[in-house]
């Protein structure tokens, strides 16, 4: 199993080249994707902030992604939040962030993220990780 960061979820449904080889041999070879309910928000906030464009609606795109890549959405539980919330160590105060350590923590499963703050978290040994950008 792995959970999908937003970016990542983005690059690999796009085929950007900005998702490295060893990151997407990852993706490609596990049956068993997910992400956290928390990524359609990421995605609502960016397309209104026009930083991102999809070629569809957001509710359009994100069924269509998660059915033809096979992704399941993991819900926000009440231990994700309060995991999240209390997460230790040295880590950026971004909540959706917070959120998806939390979720990859309570999965048991790697984090698929570029975001340096997480990857350095992660390097800490308070989660597993993989650089989606190698």
């Amino acid at each position: 199993m792995i959970l999908l960061d937003t970016h990542t979820l983005i690059w690999f449904a796009s085929g950007a080249s900005d998702l490295g080889p060893k990151a997407l041999r990852h993706i490609e070879g596990q049956p068993d994707r997910r992400m956290s309910a928390m990524v359609a928000w990421e995605l609502a906030m960016l397309l209104d902030k026009r930083r991102i464009a999809l070629g569809s609606p957001l509710e359009t795109w994100l069924a269509e992604v998660m059915r033809t890549f096979e992704i399941v959405e993991v819900p926000v539980t009440s231990a994700i939040g309060c995991d999240a919330g209390g997460l230790k160590g040295n880590i950026h105060g971004d909540p959706c962030d917070q959120i998806m350590i939390a979720t990859a923590r309570a999965l048991g499963c790697p984090l698929v993220t570029s975001d340096a703050a997480i990857l350095r978290y992660a390097a800490g040994g308070h989660l597993k990780a993989i650089d989606a950008r190698r």
